[in-house]
């Protein structure tokens, strides 16, 4: 995949896939995107709710630390969701809480 913005003379992304033929050039494009919230929901995570806090030594410590940090996220998550409920436009209902978090 190349993207290559309107306003610039070339393309300035480049991507190399292995996802199957029989996906829609939409579908590609949207999991590709899918790094962009993922890098965004880590940053929040470690930012806004301390997942890079833990400074114990045993896994059951972390695990716990990770777990209440995820719930805490899990929450924000859904309040957003409850308070700026995202537009459908057609689209299945669950799609659109899945592009809320």
């Amino acid at each position: 995949m190349i993207e290559w913005p309107h306003d610039e003379t070339k393309p300035t992304k480049f991507a190399l896939t292995t996802l199957p033929r029989r996906m829609s050039k939409k579908q590609i494009v949207r999991t590709l995107k899918e790094r962009w919230r993922t890098e965004l929901a880590y940053e929040e995570l470690k930012g806004e709710l301390g997942l890079d806090h833990y400074e114990g030594r045993s896994f059951p410590g972390w695990h716990h630390h990770v777990s209440v940090v995820l719930c805490c996220y899990a929450f924000i998550v859904a309040e957003r969701v409850r308070h700026f409920p995202p537009s459908v436009r057609g689209e299945a209902q669950g799609y659109a809480l899945r592009i809320a978090a």
